[in-house]
């Protein structure tokens, strides 16, 4: 006799179904109904030394109905969770956050309640709730976020829908990332590439890209945009763990660019339980450093004054156990006292082929990078 076993969708269910089935239960002993939702913030989370990676923790918080400041929100998490048993059972193509937000938006009937009022600050962060609780990605429970990212470079893949895609004959625009990356949905074909590099800002990456530095270096081109969002991460990941390539980080020069590096490298906190498929512990941020401003002669023009958020941001990722390395100490401590910033962009002021044909090959030639 053959043995069905349950599918990765119909698992997902299941577990989605046993949060009803306790709620409802709760309700019938006549007990205020409550969810354990794990913690979702910096005092929930811990640096692994051992994998590099910010790790999330086990505190839980109780979501309950019978409290006031909850109500909402208890309710918001069961509408999400019976929207998404919903889809996985339809078997039909994944939609968009923006499209689940929509889809449970509305006005409570005998009140002036909307059942939600805002996708970032309401659905999205109740989404990654439910990711936590059933421990599967939000591409498993068939959602996805819209991607920002491009890529160009001897890199050839197939898509599920059997199209081949050569991400080094995309022209000038490159190629979009697609929101969903995994395996099945997005296989390597064929990469010749050595490397990885991660540009922050896609002004940048756009000159790379229309000067062909991804081909002269042999590598595969990518940004994110400024903060990268979850297929881009992922893609990266791949690129890394499954690939084995290189990864280097190039971003402004300031306490948000060394954040969108660490964010690429050791994961984020809001998205701890993401790290393991996300993170990539091995890259390397490039620059733009603090002794880059003099050792290239970058022009004064090109600074500009820390303001009051910028120290600030530099004092918080200061006391992250990830930045805690020597070298990372010695960085952040020599921003503040250079007391300006500057952007990746900046590097034009030299000359407009300055950062494809002497910036980068001097920084990978002489590995003069962070870690």
């Amino acid at each position: 006799m053959t043995v069905k076993t349950m599918n990765e969708s119909e698992e997902i269910i299941e577990k989605l179904k046993t949060i009803g089935k306790d709620t409802l239960k709760e309700i019938n002993d006549g007990k205020s109904p409550s969810l354990n939702i794990i913690q979702r913030s910096l005092n929930n989370v811990y640096f692994d030394k051992e994998t590099g990676l910010i790790m999330l923790g086990d505190k839980q918080q109780k979501r309950t109905y019978f409290n006031i400041n909850q109500a909402k929100k208890f309710m918001q998490t069961l509408l999400v969770t019976k929207q998404i048993k919903w889809i996985l059972e339809q078997n039909q193509p994944a939609l968009s956050t923006r499209q689940l937000y929509y889809t449970l938006k509305h006005s409570i009937p005998g009140t002036r309640e909307n059942t939600f009022d805002d996708q970032q600050t309401e659905s999205d962060p109740i989404i990654e709730d439910v990711e936590v609780m059933v421990d599967a990605l939000r591409e498993q429970l068939k959602l996805i976020a819209t991607p920002n990212g491009v890529i160009a470079g001897a890199l050839t893949v197939k898509e599920s829908t059997g199209e081949t895609l050569d991400y080094s004959k995309m022209g000038s625009a490159g190629g979009a990332i697609p929101p969903i990356v995994e395996k099945g949905a997005f296989e390597f074909k064929s990469c010749t590439a050595d490397f990885v590099l991660v540009v922050e800002k896609y002004a940048v990456w756009n000159l790379l890209n229309q000067q062909k530095y991804w081909k002269n270096a042999n590598c595969i081109l990518m940004t994110g945009k400024g903060q990268p969002a979850r297929s881009e991460r992922r893609l990266l990941h791949r690129l890394s763990h499954d690939l084995k390539l290189p990864v280097y980080i190039f971003t402004d020069l300031d306490p948000w660019g060394y954040y969108i590096y660490s964010v690429y490298k050791q994961g984020s906190i809001n998205l701890a339980f993401f790290s393991e498929k996300a993170g990539c512990p091995n890259a390397k941020y490039i620059g733009f450093s603090t002794k880059d401003v003099t050792d290239y002669e970058i022009p004064k023009s090109a600074h500009i004054k820390l303001n009051d958020l910028d120290l600030k941001r530099i004092k918080e990722i200061s006391g992250y156990d990830w930045f805690k390395k020597p070298e990372w100490q010695k960085e952040l401590s020599n921003l503040k006292k250079l007391g300006v910033k500057v952007e990746q962009d900046a590097l034009v002021a030299k000359s407009i082929e300055f950062t494809a044909k002497e910036y980068l090959p001097n920084k990978l030639e002489e590995k003069d990078f962070l870690n």
